[in-house]
């Protein structure tokens, strides 16, 4: 078999070296005589360890001084109530930008504790396109504006960020970006937000671990019964260490962050982004065997969806992928077809031996 490429959507694939690096670790870290798993989260070497990751990541996004980095646990879909309960402060609505299946549950989730204003949604266009913004006004009642800057299910993703007009009184509401699977693959302004967060499992690390970077003057808008690991104010506190974080995971993408620092930053690995999804959205352009329902203006550079003409052949496609050493390459059930995730760890050769294999797959088919 020639080498694998994993195009899962999430958990997805790590670096080569990130893993080797783990491996190494696993038993005996730092000559310990424990793994990295066994170690306290208090003790002086894991201290280090979260320290040094946040400071990479800082490095990488260029975050502001003030803002916090914290390390949390629940996932992205646990902030889908954790924001919320923290910005909602005097508040009883915020605005939302719906694009895909993510924004949507975002939106059902946050309606347990506000009213939520829909500012734009595609979803009349079964989310294979952007809504056009550049009429849309905040609303003063909101606390902020909410939106998913890639959604993973149906492979839209904002090129830029979102430019909302001012509310009528005019002030800007902050703007929340749920960047769980395209953080650190393009460059970002993080002072354009109020806040952001990640899960981890889709271009970062391994599950187990959200990132929030939240502006530190929004710490005091808590609601009185946010439980206390979903506080940010006293997570911030606390180094994201209130209870035992998910000390692996932390690890983890503590790595990921030394290895994009090491191949070149975000400026480099954009590059590379482009050149993979160019590639493979030219074979399937180039082709009327595959398709794109996408907006070309408004196509993911992370996920990238895309249907046989005859889905007979769907589950024979698949078959002889994973004979080609091409993994999970299934479409999400919610929308079918396949789908290549090709996330920052996925490498241009990856993406090219998938863009042979369709090829040929279509010629002796």
């Amino acid at each position: 078999m020639s080498r694998l490429f994993n195009f899962c959507a999430g958990p997805s694939t790590l670096p080569r070296s990130v893993l080797d690096q783990a491996q190494q670790d696993f038993l005996d870290w730092n000559n310990l005589g424990a793994s990295v798993m066994e170690i306290s989260h208090r003790s002086k070497p894991f201290i280090e360890i979260a320290q040094q990751a946040e400071q990479d990541l800082r490095d990488l996004l260029n975050v502001p001084d003030n803002y916090k980095v914290l390390f949390l646990q629940g996932g992205a879909y646990g902030q889908f109530s954790g924001i919320p309960l923290n910005l909602l402060g005097t508040h009883t609505q915020i605005d939302l930008i719906e694009t895909g299946t993510w924004s949507e549950k975002a939106a059902q989730c946050a309606a347990n504790y506000a009213k939520v204003n829909i500012l734009a949604t595609t979803a009349a266009q079964k989310y294979t396109t952007l809504p056009d913004l550049s009429n849309i006004q905040a609303s003063s009642e909101s606390a902020y504006v909410f939106y998913c800057s890639n959604e993973t299910i149906n492979g839209v993703e904002f090129q830029d960020t979102p430019v909302i007009l001012k509310c009528a009184n005019n002030t800007q509401p902050d703007l929340v970006a749920d960047m769980s699977s395209n953080i650190l693959s393009r460059k970002i302004n993080v002072a354009d937000y109020g806040l952001i967060f990640a899960g981890a499992q889709k271009n970062i690390g391994p599950s187990g671990l959200v990132l929030v970077i939240v502006r530190e003057d929004l710490l005091d808008r808590a609601h009185i019964h946010t439980p206390d690991v979903f506080n940010y104010a006293m997570q911030a506190q606390n180094g994201s260490m209130l209870n035992t974080p998910p000390t692996f995971s932390w690890y983890m993408v503590g790595l990921v962050f030394k290895w994009l620092k090491a191949n070149g930053g975000i400026a480099a690995i954009e590059k590379v982004n482009i050149q993979k999804a160019n590639a493979l959205y030219k074979t399937i352009d180039e082709s009327d065997f595959y398709s794109n329902p996408i907006a070309i203006e408004a196509r993911s550079r992370m996920n990238v969806p895309f249907i046989l003409k005859d889905e007979s052949l769907n589950a024979r496609f698949i078959a002889q992928a994973k004979d080609a050493g091409l993994i999970n390459l299934e479409g999400h059930r919610m929308v079918g077809g396949m789908r290549a995730s090709i996330y920052n760890a996925m490498p241009l050769d990856g993406v090219l031996t998938l863009c042979e294999f369709m090829r040929h797959f279509e010629k002796t088919s």
